[in-house]
């Protein structure tokens, strides 16, 4: 496993390829580097030896688990409490789920294509993966297609780009043209991979393409926008302060990708199914990082409420259930999820896809809801709180001090970090992002009702309900 400081130091040495700000930029001036940092010094503590920490079936060497291919029920459970405590520990999204979600469908999925159509994808993919295992690397799955007319498919767009396709196969590699949005801490990663957005006809299998390229390949072209939360003085900063975010609209002008890299390529009945077991994956990531997100906004709302001296009102713990229910039953479903777990073929162990479809449409519904229990408890004080320059005035502290007061034995320096936290978590530009991110992050809640529907036995509770009314 390597340390952090070597992850910055790979960042230092990849080619500036990150468009922001109207200027071409090293990934030293990217926000986020930090959270991706935790990864690397979490799993360093003993006490995380075990879950943050996994043994190669490969090398039978310890590795970080998002580096590892999960292997049985337990790897899925480890998964999933490992990202409950990431994510609670930078207070948001550990971004590292993107890259390991991705590696483990494709290893599943490569090898079906094998047994299909005697491919090698299976066989190139493991040799690509066990040097990104070998080197603790960071990687970031670009999946959304940036779609063009949504009523039209990917070969009946004006421009067949709109969807990102292969252009022309090489003795040696193929090249590809398109673009993949909202790319997660992309800049930040080591890696690319690639996977189809969705299921392909027999006319499309040039989209039907899945490969990984190193994040500063030539003609990859990152345009990215970030957010922050607010830098605060010293004496009144809190654990977010300052921290931020990134997401890329991710260009491929023209990218050549040598064959042993490519991991489909044509075989248009394997996109749908890797694009589906990609947001598979990922949705069980969400039954750890989403219930932690909500311990953060349920622990917030509890101290507000204590500081303002009404946590024991009938509608303050009324609430505080709701927000427990949320948390315990997405993170239940995702228990269930391991349990009700498959084999596939390859070894790789496949979460049920009823129980984390469940669970990620349960989290998304009721994520705005969630920020209005905080924003409820809070009252209005988040969106109009002072600056700390004039908190710590000499001219007008005391009194901002002074009408900041709420309960006689929490200091006024307590009650604005308090609010400053709210500010940031729940009111700020970030905020924002974040918010949309918890709703449409690893498809948008149709997407969940399309997966439940299309995978949930109905007719068997029909049969139930006919035998009940006495029909044969």
């Amino acid at each position: 496993m390597r340390t952090s400081e070597e992850y910055l130091e790979s960042l230092k040495e990849m080619r500036p390829n990150v468009y922001m700000g109207g200027e071409v930029i090293g990934r030293d001036k990217v926000p986020g580097s930090d959270i991706l940092v935790a990864t690397y010094e979490l799993a360093r503590l003993p006490q995380h030896e075990g879950l943050f920490t996994a043994t190669s079936h490969l090398t039978g060497e310890k590795i970080n688990r998002f580096c590892h291919l999960h292997q049985g029920v337990d790897d899925l459970l480890a998964k999933q409490e490992m990202t409950r405590i990431a994510t609670r520990e930078v207070g948001g999204c550990i971004a590292r789920c993107m890259g390991i979600d991705a590696c483990n469908a494709i290893s599943v999925i490569s090898y079906l294509c094998d047994q299909a159509h005697n491919t090698e994808y299976h066989a190139r993919f493991m040799e690509w993966f066990k040097e990104f295992q070998k080197n603790d690397l960071v990687g970031c799955c670009a999946q959304t297609d940036v779609k063009g007319d949504r009523s039209r498919r990917p070969a009946d767009q004006t421009d067949p780009d709109l969807y990102l396709r292969v252009v022309e196969k090489r003795r040696d590699g193929i090249v590809v043209r398109g673009a993949k949005a909202h790319n997660s801490f992309a800049p930040l990663a080591n890696e690319i991979l690639v996977t189809p957005t969705r299921f392909l006809r027999d006319n499309e299998k040039d989209w039907a393409v899945a490969f990984a390229v190193p994040g500063d390949a030539p003609g990859v072209k990152l345009v990215v926008r970030a957010a922050r939360y607010r830098e605060r003085a010293p004496e009144l900063a809190s654990l977010g302060s300052g921290k931020g975010e990134c997401e890329s609209l991710t260009i491929f002008d023209d990218v050549f990708v040598p064959w042993e890299r490519v991991f489909l390529c044509g075989e248009n009945e394997f996109g749908g199914q890797l694009a589906l077991l990609f947001a598979l994956y990922h949705r069980h990531s969400y039954t750890g990082c989403k219930p932690a997100v909500t311990d953060i906004i349920m622990g917030t709302a509890a101290l507000v409420a204590e500081y303002s001296g009404i946590e024991r009102e009938d509608h303050v713990r009324s609430k505080l259930a709701n927000l427990i229910s949320v948390a315990e039953l997405v993170y239940g479903c995702g228990i269930a999820a391991a349990y009700k777990s498959t084999k596939s073929p390859s070894g790789t162990q496949v979460p049920d896809m009823v129980f984390c479809n469940v669970a990620r449409k349960h989290a998304g519904v009721n994520l705005y809801h969630e920020y209005e229990i905080l924003a409820d408890i809070a009252g209005g004080l988040p969106a109009t709180l002072p600056y700390d320059t004039e908190f710590l005035s000499p001219e007008v502290g005391h009194l901002v001090r002074k009408y900041l007061m709420r309960k006689d034995n929490v200091t006024p320096e307590d009650i604005y970090r308090c609010y400053a936290w709210i500010a940031d978590f729940s009111c700020s530009a970030m905020a924002g992002v974040l918010q949309y991110a918890g709703l449409h992050g690893g498809g948008s809640p149709i997407m969940e009702d399309i997966a439940i529907l299309g995978t949930y036995d109905i007719q068997s509770k029909k049969e139930i309900a006919k035998r009940l009314a006495g029909i044969s």
